[in-house]
């Protein structure tokens, strides 16, 4: 699975004699954050806002390759805290012309400064003999910075998947319902909880079954506390759990080595099966 880098798209009014027609909607199904022009004095002022319960990072840009007079210039960078808007920059249309100019504003979640701990995670799911289907650097779907350091677990639709640690719910999506092995296509299709941990770090879990989700943005969870349910949904070729650890590091999502607890052996470079154990052992690179 590809954890998405949410953008929000507006189209920017510029000086002009025509009249005005409405913008398309700036945010999309999954936005992080939310592009908002306001009329200034001679220029358009840019805000972005987080949409999320927590921290984020934005950038915005001209989406058409056209040039655009701003101050900051562009691409100009911010970073949100939860539910607060920023002005990311001071907009001068260029004069004469008329219409539209399109600007992409991009988010990412969590904060750049985030330091992550050491720490013990908790199986994420209820279940008596957890098999991984796929580890750190397998070839199927772990192969980019975001998945790099994930784990997939064999799971019947409808397992129960529990908070591997504690913290607050950052996103939740389970409006998905089909799966598929057309990458392009399926790869954003996934049903998601993301939760934010103290240190900044957040963990995703995957593939969730459609409705399969028992919590709600800016609901503070425990570890083992139950979020969802597990199922077969977005770029899978059977039903399973993806977790994995990430931070934000430059608006990019970056996936970080974690240990868990009761796994002895984690598999690498290739889909293998191998059965955790009850043991506490570290989850490492092969």
């Amino acid at each position: 699975m590809r954890p998405l880098l949410l953008a929000t798209c507006l189209l920017l009014c510029a000086a002009s004699a025509a009249p005005a027609r409405d913008p398309p909607p700036t945010t999309t199904r999954d936005a992080v954050a939310r592009l908002r022009i306001v009329p200034g004095d001679g220029d358009y002022l840019a805000y972005a806002d987080n949409l999320l319960p927590g921290p984020i990072e934005v950038r915005l840009d001209v989406s058409d390759g056209e040039s655009l007079q701003a101050l900051p210039a562009l691409p100009a960078r911010a970073s949100v805290a939860a539910g607060e808007s920023v002005l990311v920059t001071r907009l001068h249309p260029p004069r004469g012309r008329e219409g539209w100019m399109q600007l992409r504003l991009l988010g990412t979640p969590g904060s750049s400064n985030a330091k992550p701990r050491d720490v013990l995670y908790l199986l994420p799911l209820r279940i008596g003999n957890a098999r991984i289907d796929q580890g750190f650097d397998g070839a199927f779907s772990h192969d980019d910075d975001e998945n790099r350091y994930a784990l997939d677990f064999a799971a019947a639709v409808g397992t129960p998947v529990l908070a591997a640690r504690g913290g607050v719910v950052l996103q939740v999506e389970t409006s998905y319902r089909a799966h598929g092995l057309d990458y392009a296509h399926d790869a954003t299709r996934a049903n998601f909880i993301r939760i934010l941990h103290d240190d900044g770090s957040m963990a995703l879990y995957g593939h969730l079954a459609p409705d399969g989700a028992q919590v709600v943005p800016g609901q503070h969870v425990d570890a083992g506390q139950r979020i969802g349910s597990s199922g077969n949904t977005g770029y899978s070729s059977a039903p399973h759990l993806h977790f994995v650890v990430q931070v934000n590091r430059s608006l990019h999502l970056l996936s970080i080595p974690f240990r868990m607890q009761g796994i002895s052996q984690v598999p690498s470079n290739r889909p293998t099966a191998v059965t955790a154990s009850r043991r506490e052992t570290t989850v490492s690179r092969k």
